[in-house]
């Protein structure tokens, strides 16, 4: 094939820099990768700064600015540049050029900040001005609108075929992809496009350690799991006949919500025109950033996942979205996703949505807690994964058992979750 004839590879469109982050060496391989973006910036580099964001629990986040004389702290945002490297061995979790592909994608949509290059481990782009988000500002009506619009952007806005193919049926493998990985998808979503979350899950699931009996009989449980919640929830149809599947954040947690300076009279133009909600918050303005986890996914995964990141790295499962306020999040999501696919949702569209959300609210504690099994294998960071392993994998055998009536059967309380989960108020 030609180079005129090949087609569009958004991965490989974005400039490279041919050096890597060093976590002992922070400070000079960071300000090598900056100067190397920003060789305007040599003759004042005693005015260069580096701001350590600690917000996540995987990656390395760098925030360089140039305080040059007479900007105001606008100014020199403006030009600010974001480094983010990646956590050691996280190659096994997340594909890197799929997540460059997004963020180009979300960069087309204006829903991303430009991305300027990426290097051996990572990459550079431009910071996004405003405030990241605590959980406990993902709790507060104004903000929580504002992620139920975007996300409805998102959801109706981003295609997801520049990020997956369709998966070949078991027949159709030639003896040249016959990869375990490549099989196990096959066999598990056939004929839908991957990847998608089920996909990954699997992935993730064959990535699991096994050089014990306990692991091996933890995976293989694992493994049965996620058959058996495809054949629940794999063929969930999108609201309103739209995609079953759609392009999915999968990582709300708070801090990747930012919230976007906003005036004043921008705020309060912005009011919810629900009759039915209990109040008339301003919905905030807000981005999402970080799209190592974006793929295809059931919108009501996204929404459920959202949902649980409101107890932060925490888990407080106290603080968790009762009904009253999952619906009016939902209304406000539907009613973004309508304005921006040029459709009209109907009432019983919301009651579809909010089934199939309550559905899928334990999916996202199997999802994360196979992620942090792996991650306590593998990663340097200060953070003890694996008791955070069991809590999330908790959330889901409390929701499985609340759904097959196993827990009162038996005669247990009700978890405090799912206490907290049906809640009205």
């Amino acid at each position: 094939m030609t180079t005129e004839n090949a087609p569009f590879d958004p991965y490989e469109s974005i400039r490279y820099i041919s050096q890597s982050y060093d976590n002992a060496d922070s400070d000079n391989s960071a300000l090598n990768l900056i100067l190397t973006l920003r060789p305007e910036w040599r003759e004042s580099k005693s005015t260069i700064e580096l701001v350590r964001f600690t917000d996540g629990i995987t990656n390395t986040l760098l925030k360089a600015i140039n305080k040059l004389p007479g900007l105001s702290k606008t100014e020199v945002d403006r030009d600010a540049i974001l480094l983010r490297a990646y956590g050691k061995g996280t190659d096994v979790l997340i594909d890197r050029k799929r997540e460059t592909s997004s963020h180009c994608l979300l960069a087309r949509h204006n829903l991303a900040p430009s991305l300027l290059a990426r290097f051996d481990n990572g990459l550079l782009y431009k910071f996004i001005q405003g405030d990241v988000c605590s959980p406990a500002d993902l709790r507060r009506p104004e903000v929580w609108r504002g992620v139920a619009q975007r996300l409805g952007e998102w959801h109706a806005t981003l295609p997801i075929s520049s990020i997956s193919t369709t998966c070949p049926t078991p027949t159709q493998l030639t003896s040249a992809n016959k990869r375990a990985s490549l099989v196990a998808m096959s066999e598990l979503t056939p004929g839908k496009p991957i990847p998608n979350i089920w996909t990954i899950m699997q992935k993730w699931i064959l990535a699991l350690p096994i050089s014990t009996t306990t692991q091996i009989e933890r995976r293989d449980q694992l493994q049965r799991e996620l058959e058996w919640l495809v054949k629940q929830l794999g063929d969930t149809p999108g609201v309103g006949g739209s995609s079953p599947f759609i392009f999915a954040h999968c990582d709300l947690l708070s801090g990747n919500v930012i919230i976007e300076p906003t005036p004043c009279s921008a705020a309060a133009s912005r009011r919810s025109s629900a009759s039915d909600d209990s109040d008339d918050d301003a919905a905030a303005s807000v981005s999402f950033i970080d799209y190592e986890y974006a793929t295809p996914a059931p919108a009501s995964f996204d929404i459920a996942n959202h949902f649980a990141e409101w107890g932060g790295f925490d888990c407080d499962f106290t603080v968790l979205p009762t009904r009253l306020v999952r619906r009016s999040f939902l209304r406000e999501y539907l009613r973004s996703f309508s304005t921006h696919s040029d459709r009209a949702y109907k009432d019983a569209e919301l009651d579809e949505l909010f089934e199939q959300v309550d559905l899928f609210r334990g999916v996202p504690g199997f999802y994360w807690g196979i992620w942090a099994l792996i991650q306590a294998q593998i990663s340097l960071i200060d953070f003890d994964y694996a008791s955070y392993a069991e809590i999330r994998l908790g959330e889901y055998w409390a929701w499985k058992r609340e759904s097959n009536g196993a827990r009162e059967s038996a005669g247990e309380e009700v978890p405090l979750r799912e206490r907290i989960w049906a809640q009205d108020q």
